[in-house]
């Protein structure tokens, strides 16, 4: 008999989390103590006034359960770029150029070989980002850090900031119909569903593969398929932001394809057509996977955790579309229409045939 199989029997309750969230209205009355004016709400967080016309934006960010891949790898000189990746793509969601990064590191032992390739990650994401790391802090905690390997065990968070002019804020507002929806490729998971994707996935949490299984699929270990670092898009965004107006831009990580619902409140009354996509092949081993060990792992639920082969995406004006794809291929990457903007109030995905409504 079959069971169908979601994000929350990894035990990350979305319904919770939203609930929880309430709570940081408490908060909402420090914003008297901003020095220089009113706090900004944007779609996917606050920006706060530095010096006339001159805002700031601030971003703590981690990397999950990512680090337990890590430690089943033993390979940790590459989950320091997820951990900049996370912050520095959330800081350019506002238009803020990103100036300064600092990490925090958990640890059961900061061991030297351990700190040196923790390090070398972050220093390879900071190089990326264009972003020095200007301070950090690693701490040994070992009653409180319990790893799957013994003493290796490690939580990494990594804080952002950038500043942005008043006319480059990217701020939601004024999305209108017909709005094209510009995908930037991601590089494999990212950062987000691991949970889900290591249940179903590895032995080690009661999934189908061992660590260095090589499915057909995907021509390498498996383990490095997962590990594959989260893409950042600082640079792209950035020159784009000069250039053309943004009217948002989304960092597809948690909640998936959800995380555009946040626009309904900068730009009441519209709703969002996906019609585009080519996931990497780990989207399919996850869900094919699944299956094989007596799940359901719905496409609707595969859109509500994975960022599906799309890890950011901006909305521009109609009449942007073509400078827009002109000006993020002169920076490298291959931006594609992957959906629209409707009046349906709904989010909609085209895939496989069918029809997705998400809720």
């Amino acid at each position: 008999m079959t069971k169908k199989i979601t994000y929350s029997d990894t035990g990350v309750n979305r319904e919770i989390r939203a609930e929880s969230k309430k709570a940081l209205k408490k908060l909402h009355k420090t914003y008297k103590y901003s020095k220089q004016g009113l706090v900004m709400n944007l779609p996917y967080g606050n920006i706060f006034p530095f010096q006339k016309d001159l805002y700031l934006d601030l971003v703590i960010e981690g990397v999950g359960t990512k680090v337990l891949v890590a430690q089943l790898a033993h390979k940790y000189d590459t989950i320091g770029i997820d951990a900049v990746a996370m912050a520095v793509n959330d800081v350019i969601r506002s238009g803020a150029i990103p100036i300064a990064i600092a990490d925090n590191i958990h640890a059961h032992s900061s061991d030297p070989n351990l700190v040196r390739d923790w390090l070398e990650g972050i220093s390879k994401g900071a190089e990326k980002a264009q972003c020095p790391v200007i301070s950090g802090e690693i701490g040994d905690v070992a009653e409180i850090i319990r790893g799957l390997t013994a003493k290796q065990g490690f939580d990494m968070i990594v804080s952002v900031i950038g500043y942005v002019n008043k006319n480059n804020i990217i701020t939601g507002k004024n999305i209108k119909p017909e709005d094209p929806i510009i995908g930037l490729r991601s590089s494999g998971l990212h950062s987000n569903g691991i949970s889900l994707a290591r249940k179903i996935l590895f032995k080690e949490w009661g999934g189908k593969f061992d660590k260095n299984n090589v499915p057909q699929s995907i021509k390498r270990p498996i383990v490095s398929e997962v590990l594959e670092p989260t893409k950042i898009y600082v640079n792209q965004i950035i020159e784009l932001n000069k250039k053309i107006n943004i009217k948002a831009a989304v960092h597809i990580t948690g909640d998936g394809y959800l995380k555009f619902g946040n626009l309904t409140h900068f730009s009441p009354g519209i709703g969002f057509r996906f019609m585009k996509f080519n996931p990497h092949p780990i989207f399919s081993l996850i869900q094919d996977s699944a299956k094989d060990l007596g799940y359901v792992l719905t496409d609707e639920e595969m859109f509500r955790t994975f960022n599906m082969g799309w890890g950011f995406a901006v909305i521009v004006d109609k009449k942007d579309r073509q400078k827009a794809m002109n000006i993020l291929e002169n920076s490298g990457e291959k931006p594609e229409e992957i959906g629209k903007i409707t009046d349906q109030k709904k989010i909609e995905i085209s895939y496989k045939n069918k029809k997705i409504i998400l809720k």
